[in-house]
């Protein structure tokens, strides 16, 4: 550290350039930082308490908050723990609609991802695309589910219900437009000279330091690291999908951008392949459906996991054999991402990359301050 003097610097909780409503206190020397701490605790808290207060069946009207860009994952994750314990399998049409969801859900929060780091270093025309482009994702959902944003569709035993008639052909409708959509985003964005300039090189991640700080998603796939949960601990129809691991090896802003570039594509293909099965299936039930208010878990514990677009997100739930969780934990990738390797990743960065880093790790606030 140089002998001038050293200031603090305030990114959030309402500075554009943080992702959601979070904090960061960089210590400057120059313009360069030397030192940072997170301040979470602006957002909602106390999901895993309030799910114990609940029915089995009421989980998903809360968790879904932790994630609000990419909500289905968390649905998801506690659905798979209590399936587990109870010992249900969830009927097959059922599987590949909560797999649909998922991938939707993706591309979904993948939109906004990109978005958010192109703002980041002045590229405010890409924000405004991914936003419009989610929207029409957000159509299809609130046809599916009723709603937009919050779905509360993936319950313990599978989804609420089947698809509407004539759904699968508009979700295919929606890959086509992204697809094309894709190439436009190439040339504005991702071959950008002021992206790869400003991205390449800057806060490179080794394998070895994200297995270390236990880095999962594509911040640990643009290492080099070839985890997926979809495929390390397959769900849903994940089984039955055709897919390879993507991965990266620089680990720098660059390479976390490009991993999930990729990432979409790849999800674009996932879904075809789930709506040309879907075509073939008869229609009829699509979950398993106890009492909702009535129904009881075999006492034991249990680990659901997904592949999120963050990471893997996990929950951990315990029964006692009662009407609801007797304890309950989230694992969500962001207190390892946005706290404990931002705050040492940050640290040499110059003033003007502290939100390009931020949203290149790209971590949901609420995950932290549950």
């Amino acid at each position: 550290m140089s002998q001038t003097k050293t200031i603090d610097l305030f990114f959030g909780p309402q500075h554009p350039g943080i992702t959601g409503n979070f904090s960061v206190r960089v210590t400057v020397d120059g313009d360069t930082v030397v030192k940072a701490q997170v301040i979470p605790g602006f957002l909602h808290r106390g999901f895993e308490k309030l799910m114990e207060m609940r029915h089995w069946i009421q989980g998903p009207a809360l968790i879904c908050r932790i994630c609000v860009p990419d909500p289905d994952h968390s649905e998801t994750g506690y659905a798979t723990a209590v399936e587990r314990l109870a010992g249900i399998e969830v009927p097959e049409r059922g599987r590949y609609i909560r797999s649909l969801m998922l991938e939707m859900s993706r591309l979904s929060a993948y939109l906004f991802y990109f978005g958010g780091y192109a703002g980041s270093i002045g590229l405010y025309t890409v924000g405004q695309w991914g936003v419009g482009d989610r929207d029409y994702i957000l159509d299809l959902f609130e046809e599916l589910t009723g709603a937009r944003v919050y779905h509360i569709f993936n319950f313990p035993g599978g989804p609420r219900w089947d698809t509407p008639p004539g759904f699968e052909d508009k979700v295919d409708k929606l890959m086509d437009f992204l697809e094309k959509r894709l190439k436009e985003f190439d040339k504005l964005y991702f071959n950008n000279r002021v992206f790869i300039k400003r991205a390449r090189g800057t806060a490179p991640m080794t394998k070895a330091y994200a297995q270390k700080m236990e880095v999962t998603g594509p911040n640990a796939r643009a290492t080099g690291w070839a985890i997926d949960v979809r495929k390390d601990d397959p769900y849903a129809a994940y089984p039955d999908l055709d897919f390879d691991i993507i991965t990266q090896k620089e680990g720098d802003n660059y390479a976390r951008v490009i991993q999930r570039r990729m990432e979409f594509e790849q999800s674009i293909d996932l879904i075809r392949q789930i709506t040309r099965k879907l075509r073939k299936m008869p229609r009829g039930n699509v979950r398993v459906t106890p009492n909702p208010l009535h129904w009881k878990i075999p006492p034991g514990e249990a680990y659901g996991a997904v592949e999120s677009s963050k990471g893997e997100l996990g929950y951990y739930v315990v029964s006692d054999g009662g009407i609801g969780p007797y304890r309950m934990q989230a694992r969500g990738p962001s207190i390892s991402h946005g706290v404990q390797v931002y705050e040492e990743m940050v640290v040499g960065q110059r003033v003007a990359d502290v939100a390009a880093l931020m949203f290149s790790l790209d971590v949901c606030p609420p995950d932290i301050d549950r």
